[in-house]
């Protein structure tokens, strides 16, 4: 789209349109894409002018609408179909114009989209009758918005995560660290376009192209999509990769230096994917696309980075007699992705920020060949339940190594194990400086710190893929159901594999026990003993019953179980160990009405008792910024029976408008700290 359209509309009168790129596109930061097209950037106005035919009169105050649209099939129930009127005001929460009367012949447009409108490539027409196209546009997610879930506060990480067109990546080992500098060029001739063919290739668009086009409003959804569409495994992604060492048949990926070629090369082979890639390299490109798409975004290495093929959370090493390592199980020297910044509306509060996914194929998550967004921060708590691929990431930074010997009879012995080896000098560019940044505090406690442990421990509870690898003698081990209600009565068990064809003499011994989240043991909650098992082994089963562990168990709501087996024909020790945290209810929350600044507005909220016994001294309590005073919206609902739902109504006054997080707390004599929240728009 050039920056004048010279075509007439005869139908409206108007003869052409100026969308003085050279003015819109400076004040949304998109200049450097050029100025012979509009690309703005969402919740922000830009303006056009029109110019009327001789003699043709604009009145203010007419009803003229203006329909938005974006994708193959634009509907409004997709919202990629946007009707809007002229307005005295924009409205910096909504898709809204406004009209100015410059001359008698020349109409001043002003429109602004919404925060959260999907991005790619628009067109904007008069909505009478027919439509007449007025002009082309591409909208981009916008850091600089506070309305957009992309928002970064400070202008100088703005600058280095979304306009710098070069960065540092880092190689090497911890203790030898090499850089190497890289052009991400987003800004580059024909890289948009590119990256927005990149979207357009997708699995996701190419099997539901009207789902996908709306989806694109959320930087989560679009972040996984690129974590897939970088590497070539499951569609027509942009890179190969290689390890083989042998690259007869493309370029190797060390001569890579920057984004542009890639991008430009896949494009002109009409998207077939090129030829090879390895880890910085993936993780270069996906930085590149996403700072062109408006997505803050850095390149990061992880020094010691685990990949953990069987999901226990453990890199086992396996030694034959040789001393060569026979391990499925790997630790990369290094391994780089990338961290995108956003909100994340879908999981909870104090997981916005830095989201760490990874383009470089090693395993499949949901079936093709991606992995994340997952919040850093929950990579450092060890919340493995927050999406996407948290089990996945927590391992490669996180996991623990154990060694072991392979004897001459088939049989290992354990020989040395580490819990530092892995995830060390995690590190990214430093903002504004061509410096190294070691991050590592982000993603995880202090090695050895009763932190670190204690969130590896809860790690190792929420991960419940199981192990299939058969070994010969006794294996104990302890398994627990999905779902873990506090107030019910339910089965743990401890697992004994006899894989040997003879019967077995044994103790069993398995217990519960409370323990707090630095680790300090608690009342013992659960006993069983078994003594013996055929060849087929057998299962312990232990019933952990509310009226046991309810009085034991902290406000953390963690058991630990422990199983401890003795052999007693070989006198060899066995031992199990795991912390499961008990799930709590959730908070129903229900808005009555369409939130506005300054009118009161009730909630309704509501939180089944999921315990057998009376609940006291029930509160409900409402909070968030701009939607309260200082202090908590509260609502004593007193005592609530067994198995009964607490309801309440609160009330709040927003005081602001925009994106609003309103967070609703319950508390009482045995439940506590429960939360929820709900993700507002307050309009004016």
């Amino acid at each position: 789209m050039m920056d004048t359209m010279e075509e007439r509309y005869l139908s409206l009168e108007i003869e052409r349109v100026d969308l003085v790129c050279g003015v819109n596109n400076v004040e949304h930061h998109t200049e450097l894409n050029g100025v012979d097209r509009l690309v703005v950037r969402r919740g922000q106005p830009f303006t056009m002018t029109l110019h009327l035919r001789p003699g043709t009169a604009f009145k203010l105050g007419a009803s003229i609408n203006l329909i938005a649209t974006t994708g193959p099939e634009p509907s409004e129930v997709m919202d990629t179909a946007i009707k809007f009127g002229l307005n005295k005001f924009i409205s910096p929460a909504r898709w809204s114009a406004t009209a100015e009367l410059k001359s008698e012949s020349a109409v001043s447009l002003t429109v602004c989209s919404h925060p959260a409108a999907p991005i790619g490539l628009y067109q904007l027409a008069l909505d009478q009758g027919t439509g007449v196209s007025l002009c082309q546009f591409v909208l981009l997610f916008n850091p600089w918005c506070k309305r957009d879930s992309v928002y970064m506060v400070k202008e100088a990480e703005r600058q280095e995560y979304v306009l710098s067109q070069d960065g540092l990546i880092y190689r090497g080992k911890p203790k030898c660290i090499s850089e190497l500098l890289w052009t991400f060029g987003q800004f580059e001739p024909g890289i948009l376009n590119i990256c927005l063919k990149v979207l357009d290739q997708s699995l996701k668009h190419l099997q539901d192209p009207i789902q996908d086009c709306s989806d694109r409003r959320s930087p989560v959804y679009i972040t996984r999509v690129l974590s897939a569409m970088i590497n070539s495994e499951d569609d027509k992604g942009v890179l190969v990769g290689n390890w083989s060492g042998n690259y007869e048949h493309g370029i190797r990926p060390t001569a890579w230096k920057d984004s542009g070629s890639i991008l430009r090369q896949w494009y002109n082979q009409k998207c077939r994917a090129v030829e090879y890639g390895q880890c910085w390299v993936f993780a270069a490109v996906a930085c590149t696309v996403s700072r062109a798409l408006g997505i803050p975004c850095r390149v990061v290495t992880n020094y010691g980075s685990a990949h953990d093929t069987n999901s226990n959370l453990v890199i086992e090493r396996y030694y034959n007699k040789f001393a060569e390592d026979i391990s499925d199980d790997a630790i990369w020297n290094f391994h780089v992705w990338v961290e995108s910044w956003m909100t994340r509306p879908d999981l909870q509060l104090g997981y916005e920020g830095w989201q760490a996914s990874d383009p470089t194929p090693q395993e499949t998550s949901d079936g093709v060949f991606c992995c994340g967004p997952v919040p850093v921060r929950a990579i450092k708590e060890g919340d493995l339940s927050a999406k996407y691929d948290a089990p996945f990431v927590y391992a490669e930074v996180n996991a623990d190594v154990v060694e072991y010997a392979i004897l001459d009879d088939g049989s290992t012995v354990k020989i040395d194990s580490s819990t530092t080896e892995v995830g060390q000098c995690i590190s990214t560019k430093a903002v504004g400086r061509d410096e190294r940044e070691d991050i590592t505090h982000l993603y995880k406690y202090p090695e050895g710190s009763e932190e670190e442990r204690q969130v590896f421990e809860k790690a190792n509870h929420q991960n419940r893929l199981i192990q299939n690898e058969e070994e010969p003698g006794l294996k104990l081990k302890i398994k627990v159901n999905p779902s873990m209600m506090v107030g019910s009565d339910f089965d743990v068990y401890a697992q004994v594999k006899n894989n040997t064809d003879s019967k077995k003499s044994f103790r069993l011994t398995f217990y519960a026990q409370a323990v707090t989240y630095n680790g300090k043991l608690g009342e013992t909650c659960g006993l069983t003993v078994l003594f013996s098992c055929g060849p087929a082994g057998v299962k312990a089963v232990l019933r952990l019953q509310y009226s046991m562990y309810g009085k034991a168990i902290a406000q953390e709501q963690m058991v630990r179980l422990v199983a401890l087996l003795i052999d007693k024909e070989t006198k060899e020790f066995h031992r199990a160990t795991k912390t499961i945290v008990l799930d709590s209810p959730s908070i129903d929350i229900l808005i009555q009405g369409d939130p506005k600044v300054g009118q009161p507005i009730m909630v309704e909220v509501m939180l089944q008792n999921p315990l057998p016994e009376l609940l006291e001294n029930c509160v409900f309590s409402l909070q968030g910024a701009n939607l309260t005073d200082s202090t908590a919206t509260s609502n004593e609902v007193g005592s609530v029976g067994p198995k009964e739902l607490a309801t309440a109504e609160l009330e709040f006054t927003p005081m602001v408008s925009g994106r609003r997080k309103l967070v609703i707390d319950f508390n009482s004599d045995k439940l506590s700290s429960i939360q929820n929240f709900k993700n507002l728009v307050i309009e004016e």
